[in-house]
């Protein structure tokens, strides 16, 4: 797992300690607990970043990191395409295309970006544009809702194109501390909560287990062999998945939900989905499948803003899945790197025709922290089984029909897990700082507060709280201030960049810091964030 990490926090020498401060009372001393000093990697994993589990242990954990992330892109695609005039056959579709663009991207960064374990899946960031743009097709005549679906498509496909340019001009590491650090990671989680329980509660019956099954596999006694725990962890979110979706499957058949109110019906059933059935049995994503790319200015300014969400959303994801794979903090130059690869990752989405673009995805990052395995090579082989359900539409439509319900069970657990992994990083900086408290307090509560305002405020045709003459001004906005993690960086790096910052930079945690902002500041860099083979050779120095 690396080098012994750098201590950047080594406690003053007995004498000072001495003279600092009186030895406390016996009884005071008695009472106290162990201490910990920080620790910049993670001890308890079985597998880090470039160690590597068994090929039929891979293979498992793989298909694990496979089904987690497909709950996102089957709810990204059910609410948006009926929305565009699509049907089941051209959901089915829009969600092969986005899970074959999910396999090309997730390679790329792990091969080429940070290197990090990180599947790159669609982002809820896309949302409002896309919502924008089906808002101005909708005041269209077309000869059938096909052709509106498709029109809409290829603006979108324009909008992504253009906008690509943003993330991969921009970078978004310099500026952070690790007070930043702490709630914008932490608001990945938790800014995802509607994502959790309350899509959980359209179906208690198999949500609840399920949610139950995923938290009694993750808390266990560790154990002296790792094998079998290993295969444990492997079935945990796979097999309970799966599982609940063969109860939901026979429910369904043996008409439990015949006479329910039906949201309950939409939720709950495994056949409403129809996507099996209209599934192809195999077709492959080709680039400009819609048709030629419509590029509208005032789309593509909303498409910015989602853009530079999907990218501070990322860095954040970054930072946990850094962690959570036993690295060290990810380098400002990799980060950098990261994100202009991100953009190429827009661009291809547009290329391909995905209804969103791309970001970090937060929930197999969280896994990462279950399994207690953070292998490259596990993530890069899960994008074998993106392609292949990508390709044969019938098999991954099995799988796309499970019940949203069931993947939010599993999400409460891995979004939970991202949302203490960002917590966790003040062990950095001065705990007992009032001016931490402060910056970390406001950053932390306006994150949720001010999103919670702009969502609560959002139609459901996507018409957001700003509502000025300007359309593409409002998309701009409303997609920026509905995600927490970009309104804690905003925050959290104005004031801490601000608030008495040269008086505390060792509060602040920057002596910790500082070593990665530079390129050879830390002796580990390499072991983690090295391109493979020879890219280095043939690659621009400033992307390295």
């Amino acid at each position: 797992m690396g080098e012994t990490a750098h201590d950047h926090h080594q406690p003053p020498p007995p004498q000072a300690a001495a003279a600092a401060a009186p030895p406390p009372p016996p009884s005071l001393a008695l009472s106290r607990g162990p201490t910990w000093t920080p620790a910049e990697q993670l001890q308890q994993l079985q597998y880090c970043i470039h160690s590597n589990p068994s090929w039929p242990e891979t293979c498992l954990l793989a298909f694990q990191h496979y089904i987690v992330m497909l709950g996102t892109t089957v709810l990204i695609a059910r609410y948006l395409v009926p929305q565009m005039g699509g049907g089941p056959g051209d959901t089915a579709h829009v969600i092969q295309t986005m899970l074959f663009m999910t396999g090309i991207n997730t390679l790329l960064q792990t091969i080429i970006g940070t290197r990090l374990p990180t599947v790159m899946g669609p982002s809820y960031a896309f949302v409002l544009p896309v919502l924008s743009i089906i808002r101005d097709y909708n005041n269209e005549s077309f000869s059938n809702e096909h052709d509106r679906f498709v029109d809409t498509m290829r603006t979108i496909q324009g909008s992504l194109i253009v906008s690509s340019f943003i993330s991969i001009i921009l970078g978004y590491s310099k500026g952070m501390g690790p007070i930043t650090v702490v709630p914008v990671v932490s608001l990945v989680g938790l800014g995802l909560f509607m994502r959790g329980f309350p899509l959980l509660a359209n179906c208690v019956e198999i949500g609840l287990p399920d949610a139950d099954s995923a938290n009694n596999l993750s808390v266990y006694e560790e154990s002296s062999s790792q094998g079998p725990t290993l295969y444990l962890r492997g079935l945990a979110c796979s097999s309970a998945l799966v599982s609940f979706g063969l109860f939901a499957a026979i429910l369904t058949v043996s008409g439990a939900y015949n006479n329910v109110k039906q949201q309950t019906k939409q939720s709950c059933r495994t056949d409403r989905s129809y996507f099996i059935s209209s599934a192809a049995w195999v077709k492959i994503p080709y680039p400009f499948q819609w048709g030629a790319p419509i590029f509208r200015a005032s789309h593509v300014f909303g498409m910015i803003g989602a853009a530079l969400v999907s990218s501070a959303e990322s860095t954040g994801t970054f930072f946990a899945a850094a962690r959570l794979a036993g690295a060290t903090h990810p380098p400002a130059h990799v980060l950098s790197r990261s994100i202009g690869l991100q953009g190429v990752s827009l661009l291809l989405d547009g290329i391909f025709g995905a209804a969103v673009g791309t970001t970090a995805s937060v929930e197999n990052v969280g896994l990462l922290g279950l399994t207690h395995i953070g292998s490259r090579r596990v993530v890069q082989v899960s994008t074998a089984f993106m392609f292949f359900f990508s390709i044969f539409g019938k098999f991954g439509a099995l799988f796309a029909s499970i019940p949203l319900p069931i993947f939010a069970a599993i999400y409460c657990v891995l979004f939970g897990i991202v949302a203490a992994v960002g917590i966790s990083f003040i062990q950095f900086s001065n705990n007992n700082s009032m001016r931490n408290h402060y910056v970390l307090g406001l950053a932390l509560f306006l994150g949720i507060s001010i999103p919670q305002y702009f969502i609560s405020n959002t139609t459901g045709d996507g018409h957001g709280p700003v509502r000025t003459d300007g359309g593409w001004f409002n998309d701009i906005l409303n997609t920026l201030f509905s995600s927490p993690p970009t309104v804690a960086m905003i925050v959290g790096t104005l004031l801490d960049n601000t608030l008495e910052s040269r008086q505390t930079i060792n509060d602040r945690g920057i002596p910790w810091w500082k070593p990665f902002q530079n390129r050879k500041g830390d002796v580990r860099t390499d072991e983690f964030y090295s391109m493979p083979l020879k890219i280095n050779e043939w690659m621009p120095t400033r992307f390295l």
